[in-house]
């Protein structure tokens, strides 16, 4: 029997703004859902420009085990991309729809008219919707068929202002994540008590599934997971 397929969503973009600092997707964004899903999904993954998707190299982490084993024996999931317009009118072949975080979604994935085009189809077909941190930057924009917004009066998380504020990038960003994604959800927003706390919001019926920051990437993993299949992940699996 054929395992259900999800499709991840990498970003091809690699620079920060006017910084000079190179970005693109972050790596335990990926590793981690990856580990709970793989086993049980068949993973496509996809960018705007097919091949390489660039790895932010300010989210290596060895001291991160299921970061460092996936950037040493999976090189090929972000290296062998398939172009993300080779999906559309596809949406019916998965489950699922997962856009990894890093800070390359907000320059190309948040007005990518192939990607939202793709969501909307994802959205008709009532699959899994589904992102990570800055990842829900391409939820922003989505509109259903009728016009509306996918996440307008729906319960939504993403990278909080006071988190860019941190990390010292709010003036690098393009726009504003939480505050767009509050806005477009109609004042849905939500977020941990504590910045860099994990958090999960599942909205829609599980239709809709987003995170807020690198501490929430197996928790949105287990949701999907959980959406699949209507159960939860075994731990001995993790």
């Amino acid at each position: 029997m054929s395992q259900p397929k999800v499709l991840f969503v990498l970003t091809s973009h690699n620079k920060m703004g006017d910084t000079g600092k190179p970005t693109g997707w972050y790596l335990p964004e990926l590793a981690h859902p990856y580990k709970v899903l793989a086993p049980h999904t068949e993973i496509v993954v996809a960018s705007p420009n097919g091949g390489e998707a660039p790895l932010d190299p300010s989210s290596i982490d060895k001291s991160d085990p299921i970061s460092a084993e996936f950037l040493e024996k999976s090189q090929p999931v972000w290296k062998e991309t398939q172009k993300l317009s080779s999906f559309a009118g596809r949406a019916n072949e998965f489950v699922a729809i997962f856009y990894v975080g890093g800070h390359g979604p907000m320059f190309d994935l948040a007005t990518d008219p192939t990607s939202l085009k793709l969501i909307q189809e994802f959205a008709s077909s009532s699959k899994i919707i589904s992102a990570v941190c800055h990842g829900p930057a391409a939820l922003v924009n989505a509109k259903l068929a009728d016009g509306s917004y996918l996440i307008a009066k729906s319960p939504v998380t993403g990278f909080s202002n006071a988190e860019e504020d941190t990390v010292g990038l709010t003036s690098a960003m393009p726009f504003p994540l939480e505050t767009s994604l509050d806005k477009s959800s109609g004042g849905m927003y939500e977020k941990a008590a504590e910045p860099w706390g994990a958090k999960v919001v599942v909205a829609k019926d599980g239709k809709l599934i987003t995170g807020q920051n690198p501490a929430s990437a197996t928790g949105v993993g287990e949701a999907i997971y959980k959406q699949i299949f209507g159960k939860d992940v075994s731990k001995s699996e993790l």
